[in-house]
């Protein structure tokens, strides 16, 4: 796996901290930072995501696709799924998560709600590398919702 991170410069707007990731699979994703008026020399002008965002997006990614993928081996009738993640981070550097909630909510017809609970627990010990490195410093709570649908 491989991306190259490029800074964009001071950009108008006053952006000093904005970067490109160009992805080994050939996609690109901007980051930016908060505009901060105190600190001009790393503020950023609020144009993307802050890369920490990009980490727990990256870990919903993670942890969605292998439910999905586990309740469809299952032969369940999964037709969506959605995870709201809400994160705390240390208030002093490195300022890591120390807390994620996944609350995730999946919709489908007729599919046992332990089947739901086995695919998010075996996202989380077995699968999903993104949500088990952040569990190295960040305790991770889990949540779901079922909606039966026609």
């Amino acid at each position: 796996m491989e991306c190259t991170v490029t800074w964009t410069g001071p950009v108008g707007a006053g952006s000093n901290m904005g970067f490109v990731a160009a992805t080994g699979s050939g996609h690109v994703v901007a980051m930016d930072g908060a505009v901060d008026p105190a600190k001009p020399e790393t503020s950023g002008a609020n144009l993307a995501p802050r890369p920490m965002e990009l980490v727990l997006a990256g870990t919903g990614g993670c942890t969605s696709f292998d439910v999905v993928m586990i309740l469809k081996r299952g032969r369940h009738d999964i037709r969506g799924c959605q995870v709201k993640l809400s994160a705390t981070r240390a208030e002093t550097e490195p300022k890591v998560f120390t807390s994620i909630h996944m609350h995730f909510v999946v919709h489908g017809k007729g599919i046992p709600a332990a089947a739901v609970e086995r695919a998010i627990q075996l996202s989380h010990e077995k699968y999903c590398s993104a949500s088990i490195m952040l569990g190295k410093t960040a305790q991770i709570t889990t949540s779901y919702e079922l909606v039966e649908v026609d």
